[in-house]
């Protein structure tokens, strides 16, 4: 869906009940509940790389994150 800025284009920034995403033009962050983005959602414009489980496992140590 279009946002108010015009843009059309989405980064996902977070996975889980919620899906975080983030305008590719102004970047804005909004919060959406999975179904409601798996139905707006139109088509993938790319796809970032895997992050390899071990690195993420840091990532989230250092953000206070995990365990």
């Amino acid at each position: 869906k279009r946002h108010p800025c015009g843009s059309f284009e989405w980064e996902v920034v977070r996975l889980g009940a919620d899906i975080g995403l983030r305008c590719r033009s102004c970047r804005r962050r909004v919060l959406l509940v999975r179904g409601t983005l798996e139905k707006r959602l139109v088509a993938f414009v790319s796809r970032g790389e895997p992050i390899d489980p071990e690195k993420e496992r840091l990532i989230f140590r250092q953000d206070g994150l995990g365990v």
